[in-house]
């Protein structure tokens, strides 16, 4: 697939559909996604002209050096766009109330190094943390809108049943703040759209099959991502609350994460070329 063909942007009138992955190093990759012989400090080039974008989660574990955030801007094409996944520290201890200043450190710590190749940042709250409307509308409060001149975008995924409440979409959306989707049996799926883009995880590639997800599959996951790109709402996804109204053209970032985790490249591939109609 050539640079040409990466571009997700390819099926108008909607917004741009970014398909990607969950990091770059990974060993079976090289088995199956990379080409032989490929050095590691090649892979991210490599696959950052075959993806529309990649989700950083080495972040979720340690801190980052601005110089690393630059050599990986610098190693992707121009209309790359990362995602990066928050520390656990700030989104998974303590009280998410005292958490600004932590969540603050870590976006001033080196994320503007990335440029225009800045997406969404994800903050990820642990299986055990419940709604509380006051502690998230708390931490939300210390999110800034805007980095180094640039605006900046949050997306959240929650993984306690107790979000299962309207009066969390209703408070995300009055926040302009991206709920996550995820196609996961063990956490809430929540396919109500309260942000500006669209932001899902998908999870559930299986080994038995060369692509992760079968055929009919891909095309259902494309199906969507398109009407998530015209502004439409998916009816056939689980929501909590009601239907997003109409609106305009969004954009949408789809990753391929977990489940079998050696197929997430082929399934990223198999979305991609379903999309532009192949």
């Amino acid at each position: 697939m050539n640079a040409a063909d990466r571009r997700d942007d390819a099926v108008p009138p909607q917004g741009r559909i970014r398909v990607g992955i969950g990091g770059w190093n990974y060993g079976p990759w090289r088995d199956n996604f990379y080409p032989a012989g490929l050095v590691q400090r090649q892979e991210l080039e490599y696959a950052s002209r075959r993806l529309g974008t990649i989700e950083i989660n080495s972040t979720f574990y340690r801190s980052q050096r601005p110089a690393t955030y630059a050599r990986w801007a610098a190693q992707t094409p121009d209309d790359f766009v990362f995602a990066v996944k928050a520390p656990q520290y700030v989104t998974q201890r303590g009280s998410l109330a005292d958490a600004g200043d932590a969540a603050n450190r870590f976006l001033t710590g080196g994320l503007a190094e990335l440029g225009q190749r800045l997406g969404p940042v994800l903050w990820q709250l642990a299986p055990n943390r419940q709604f509380d409307a006051d502690e998230l509308n708390s931490f939300l409060d210390a999110l800034p809108d805007v980095l180094e001149g640039r605006p900046i975008r949050h997306a959240l995924e929650v993984r306690h049943a107790s979000f299962r409440d309207r009066e969390f979409v209703a408070l995300a959306r009055q926040r302009g703040i991206a709920t996550v989707f995820t196609d996961s049996r063990d956490h809430p799926s929540l396919a109500d759209i309260t942000g500006d883009f669209v932001y899902a995880r998908l999870m559930q590639t299986r080994d038995d099959l060369d692509s992760g997800y079968a055929d009919d599959e891909i095309a259902q996951w494309a199906q969507c991502a398109r009407e998530w790109a015209r502004g439409g709402d998916p009816q056939a996804l689980p929501h909590i609350g009601p239907r997003h109204a109409g609106a305009g053209p969004r954009e949408v970032f789809v990753y391929f994460i977990g489940g079998a985790k050696h197929r997430n490249p082929a399934a990223a591939m198999a979305l991609m070329q379903r999309l532009h109609g192949r």
